[in-house]
């Protein structure tokens, strides 16, 4: 029942937050935002998917996966400029993405196995500095962009043409939802990284490969993490500054989450970008300043629904 009661207040709050920014604009400038924010908060939720998928496998709260999605996409940009065939360029975006994180996961990552979740975090951040670092290094900073045949595909839906880019990343991210609670439920590797995420040490005396298991996790990330930056680069815009941050929103999506629940993530990443969107059009009460911090407001908020009715103690929880 206490589930059923979440969802209503979910819905009733969007419906209410959407009503008051958008009102007094027309409905149709409004379903474009939504739209609009749908497709941004789509890649949110694929940021918090990877995250979450990666922290239940390994305990590592990677904040390189945005640094990874802009090695990748940069790499694709300049193979489009090379003259290469954009489907191949599109593909090694991922491929660089998965290298990248790949070498962190493998080299770095066990060496910090034993610290703290704080330490380990840290240190994922800095590498993501370091992948940034290196990708300004390579690329001066122009203007650039890339663009997939999607872009001049579209559907009218109410009277308001929708890209087949947009309708492909919100597709991508319940797929993707969907595909890995599959993978986690139904299948060998899923099980052994449910292992890990509820007793590491146990599932070690079991005989669960760890290594061979959190290379996979890393491996889903770094996918994840360059399907997630070559669209960024493509609905947004082509800057590694913006796409490595935008691990941010993603992690605060993963919060909403609390780093277990995947349709909780999706839900709060799509929120985030519908609300960032409305909060940009938004000009009556003066609310489009809070823009850049309304993710972690919308995470903080959930958790505190989440807690409700519980006190806490020096003890513990009562």
């Amino acid at each position: 029942m206490s589930k059923y009661i979440n969802w209503l207040v979910w819905a009733v709050l969007m419906a209410a937050v959407i009503g008051l920014l958008g009102w007094g604009a027309r409905p149709q400038m409004v379903g474009l935002f939504i739209a609009s924010g749908l497709a941004v908060g789509s890649l949110y939720a694929l940021g918090g998917i990877g995250i979450v998928v990666l922290f239940r496998a390994t305990g590592v709260l990677n904040f390189s996966g945005g640094a990874a999605g802009a090695a990748g996409a940069m790499s694709a940009w300049q193979l489009i400029a090379w003259g290469w065939w954009e489907p191949l360029a599109w593909l090694g975006c991922i491929l660089v993405a998965l290298v990248v994180t790949l070498i962190y996961g493998r080299f770095i990552a066990p060496l910090l196995a034993w610290r703290e979740t704080v330490v380990k975090a840290v240190a994922t951040l800095g590498f993501a500095l370091i992948i940034l670092g290196l990708v300004a290094f390579l690329w001066i900073d122009d203007p650039r962009s890339i663009t997939l045949p999607t872009d001049g595909i579209g559907v009218r839906l109410l009277g308001l043409r929708i890209t087949a880019t947009r309708l492909l990343v919100f597709g991508a991210s319940i797929a993707i939802v969907v595909g890995i609670w599959a993978f986690l439920t139904y299948t060998k590797v899923g099980l052994q990284m449910r292992a890990l995420a509820n007793d590491r040490d146990l599932s070690a005396l079991l005989g669960v490969p760890i290594l061979r298991v959190e290379t996979i996790a890393w491996a889903i990330a770094g996918v994840l993490a360059g399907f997630t930056g070559l669209m960024f680069a493509d609905l947004i815009r082509l800057e590694p500054t913006v796409i490595t941050f935008m691990v941010i929103p993603s992690i605060a999506a993963a919060i909403c989450g609390r780093l277990e629940n995947l349709t909780v993530v999706l839900i709060g990443g799509l929120s985030m970008g519908v609300i960032e969107n409305m909060l940009t059009m938004e000009r009556t009460i003066g609310l489009s300043g809070v823009r850049p911090i309304a993710p972690f407001v919308i995470a903080a908020l959930v958790l505190l629904w989440y807690q409700r009715g519980q006190r806490l103690t020096f003890g513990g929880r009562d």
